[in-house]
């Protein structure tokens, strides 16, 4: 019998206060605009200045979840982001504003760290990982319908000091130590320090595709609204309605990711997707009226969070302890900061048409790593002791639903099982032998 299966809500509320603040970006760095008279560069400077907190967050504690406990390290995220954004919205000065964002900014980055790494230990990560994107893409779009119709320089920061304000209740549920942990991987028997960070290389490659996947995504996201007004000929009322219809389409591709799970395995969502992602880029970018812009604004917000939700898993996947999770976050936050000036600098000497043919090719070809990273690792099981084909369904529920006896599908890594052989023809047994049985029962494409 298996377990079956529970949903993560404190996770999934810890990813929603860590990931609303990058959400929110582009309308945060536009208020701050025009509610505090920074120029575009100014506003700009200063989200960025968020985001690398936030990646900074990941990088320094990354390894030190495990040590410092679950509980603690996202009460002080938390409280991190309720100071910093709450104090950023409450005032008015300038470098007040400043380095309060960047103090919330180590705040999502702490509360964003603890929930990827315990997600990483869950039985299936994808799966929490998709319900923390539907509520992050579900919280955003309420507060991109609201914010337009209130004054003020700081209501996204203050609706992300508010939300993790809400969150905090929640942080009772999480384990204080690695002891509280039932899936807390505690690294090498034997073994006095931490354990070796696993599948070194695919993390590298995975980390740095993903510095210039996020960089594409929101460069374009940073200047949709200025080919929508300048280029495709909108009013700023009719692009915001396509903003929102895509915001709704967003969440519909997470469902659908959600629904999907790991039917596909990882490579193709992650490898089409991008390939899909590059032509609606190409497309937002050339739009020159409401057909071409809608269509790739919409299409491309349906698609993105589909093989996010893929990217994520896999980096869980990577290491159950979290730390790949973590740090490919971290270097995708790094391409988040540097999106909006990378667009701006490819449209002012270029022109949009050209900003999107630049940032699809990139994107095609960082597919051709990140699709080789799922090739080879093929991810760990989604039900623990289920031995699983790269892209398939684990072994073990295909056994259980056909009326397999528990226990017929051994776990991968399973200790040696003595093998006796019995004669038939009277003469004695030979000495008993050992046979690895996981060696046995691994068919191609397994580990």
């Amino acid at each position: 019998m298996f377990a079956p299966r529970t949903t993560p809500w404190p996770l999934v509320a810890l990813f929603t206060a860590g990931y609303l603040a990058p959400y929110l970006l582009p309308t945060t760095v536009g208020r701050l605009e025009r509610g505090l008279g920074l120029s575009a560069t100014q506003a700009g400077a200063v989200g960025s200045a968020l985001l690398l907190s936030s990646a900074t967050a990941g990088f320094l504690l990354a390894s030190r979840v495990q040590r410092t406990g679950a509980r603690n390290l996202a009460r002080l995220g938390l409280v991190l982001a309720v100071l910093g954004y709450g104090t950023a919205a409450l005032t008015t000065t300038v470098p007040v504003v400043v380095a309060c964002a960047v103090v919330g900014g180590f705040g999502s980055g702490t509360a964003t760290t603890v929930a990827a790494t315990r997600i990483a230990a869950e039985p299936d990560p994808h799966r929490a990982s998709t319900l923390g994107l539907l509520s992050v893409s579900a919280l955003a779009g309420v507060v991109y319908l609201t914010v337009p119709h209130l004054p003020g320089h700081g209501l996204t920061l203050a609706a992300v000091a508010l939300t993790a304000l809400a969150v905090w209740p929640l942080t009772s549920r999480l384990p204080a130590g690695t002891s509280g942990s039932r899936h807390a991987n505690p690294g090498p028997v034997g073994g006095t320090g931490p354990a070796r960070l696993p599948h070194r290389r695919s993390g590298l490659v995975l980390a740095g595709a993903m510095v210039f996947w996020s960089l594409a995504q929101n460069a374009l996201w940073g200047m949709s609204g200025r080919i929508g007004v300048t280029q495709a000929h909108l009013s700023e009322p009719t692009v915001g309605v396509v903003f929102a219809v895509a915001l709704g389409a967003g969440l519909l591709g997470v469902m659908a990711a959600g629904a999907l799970g790991s039917r596909l395995g990882r490579a193709l969502p992650i490898g089409g997707g991008t390939v899909l992602i590059a032509g609606c880029i190409a497309l937002s970018a050339s739009a020159t009226g409401l057909g071409s812009f809608a269509a790739g604004e919409i299409a491309w917000n349906t698609v993105y969070p589909v093989v996010l939700s893929y990217l994520i898993g896999l980096a869980a996947s990577l290491d159950p302890r979290g730390r790949w999770a973590v740090l490919v976050g971290s270097a995708s936050s790094l391409g988040t900061a540097a999106g909006p000036l990378t667009g701006s600098v490819l449209s002012a000497q270029a022109g949009f048409p050209v900003m999107g043919a630049v940032l699809g090719a990139g994107l095609l070809l960082v597919a051709l790593p990140m699709t080789a990273v799922a090739l080879h690792t093929g991810g760990r099981p989604l039900l623990p002791g289920a031995v699983r084909r790269r892209g398939g369904h684990p072994a073990a529920v295909v056994a259980a639903a056909t009326g397999t006896p528990t226990g017929a599908v051994p776990e991968v890594g399973a200790p040696e099982q003595p093998v006796v052989e019995i004669p038939v023809d009277g003469t004695p047994s030979p000495a008993r032998g050992a046979y690895d049985t996981a060696a046995a029962t691994r068919a191609p494409g397994i580990g």
